[in-house]
């Protein structure tokens, strides 16, 4: 028995559906389609087992906290360990095997589009997200992007499998609805005969604009909460927050007078695998806006802002400066590269 793979959304943002022996799959299911979903998984008389995401989509709203008890309630999201979303019930790394009835789908990390993006591997094909589009390629100019890392992704990863491999995208704007691995191997303009240093030019040059829904939807789907829970800042606002890195953080928390932690992560996580800095005050991101009379007295205090992998935090830090914080820096990487530094952590 094999997964057999069917497109549903029938536009250029595909969402896959899997199955085999009864057991579903979804691959980046858009929210605005969840009853078309619904109603597939229900007449083919399917259990929806897991939703897989290939990366934390800028163009769609992913789907939320309600929508997936809509769909299934003990469905289980996957994702890549570095997204930020904590919506997610599963955190892979590459290699990792996701099993759908007797079959196994196995992620590949191919960051470059964005940090968390994954390919998942079947028997025979490969699910490429915006990683590898037909003739092209995800853009790698949002936050945590990498033209140079997503060229090494598609040519040692991808470019590594047989040539039948069967290649279903992640987006199609010409009608096309698969390709092979040796087609794009030979012909896709941006990787055929091109180094990594002129693959980096090719993307630096694109000059896309920003997805129409990009305001709306990548803070949802980085945070989990919805705009009505939330009144997020501008993504120009998010971009303009100070970084700071693991060691300089520490640095600064070992000095006379050390920056305030605000932690923006909920309680579960707060006390979870990656545990939390030392001192850190727990305000969830829904809470923070309501918080602010009681954090008046840090106003001209250093702030430096602290979330699973940097996104949350980055916007946390927007509000903050919107509401008159002068001194407010971002936790690059968040809590999972301050283990990954191996600074000390609570739990």
């Amino acid at each position: 028995m094999t997964i057999l793979v069917e497109e549903l959304n029938q536009t250029n943002c595909k969402t896959y559906l899997l199955t085999s022996g009864g057991e579903a799959a979804l691959v980046d299911p858009v929210r605005e389609r969840v009853e078309s979903y619904r109603a597939a998984i229900v007449t083919r008389g399917l259990a929806l087992r897991t939703i897989l995401e290939t990366h934390t989509h800028a163009d769609h709203l992913m789907i939320s906290r309600a929508l997936k008890e809509l769909l299934s309630p003990s469905a289980r999201i996957v994702m890549h360990k570095e997204s930020p979303s904590p919506l997610v019930d599963d955190h892979v790394r590459d290699g990792d095997v996701i099993t759908i009835g007797s079959e196994q789908v196995r992620v590949l990390h191919t960051p470059g589009h964005t940090r968390d993006s994954v390919c998942y591997l079947l028997d025979g094909a490969v699910l490429t997200g915006d990683t590898l589009l037909i003739g092209g390629s995800g853009r790698t100019d949002f936050p945590g992007g990498d033209a140079g890392e997503q060229y090494d992704a598609v040519t040692a990863r991808l470019f590594a499998l047989h040539d039948e491999t069967i290649v279903y995208p992640g987006h199609d704007y010409r009608g096309k609805t698969q390709s092979t691995i040796g087609e794009e191997k030979r012909h896709n303009p941006r990787f055929a005969g091109k180094s990594r240093a002129e693959y980096e030019a090719i993307m630096a040059a694109l000059g896309l604009p920003f997805p129409d829904k990009i305001q709306q939807a990548l803070q949802v789907n980085q945070s989990g909460f919805e705009a009505s829970e939330v009144a997020f800042p501008a993504v120009s606002a998010v971009a303009a927050v100070a970084p700071l890195q693991p060691r300089d953080v520490s640095a600064r928390l070992a000095g006379e007078l050390p920056p305030v932690l605000i932690d923006v992560r909920e309680p579960e996580e707060f006390v979870g695998d990656l545990g939390h800095i030392q001192g850190a005050l727990l305000i969830p991101m829904d809470a923070l806006e309501r918080r602010l009379p009681k954090l008046a007295g840090y106003v001209d205090r250093q702030v430096v802002v602290v979330c699973r992998a940097g996104a949350r935090s980055a916007s946390a830090g927007a509000i903050l400066v919107r509401a008159g914080w002068r001194n407010v820096f971002n936790l690059t990487g968040g809590m999972i590269e301050w283990v990954a530094a191996g600074l000390p952590v609570q739990r």
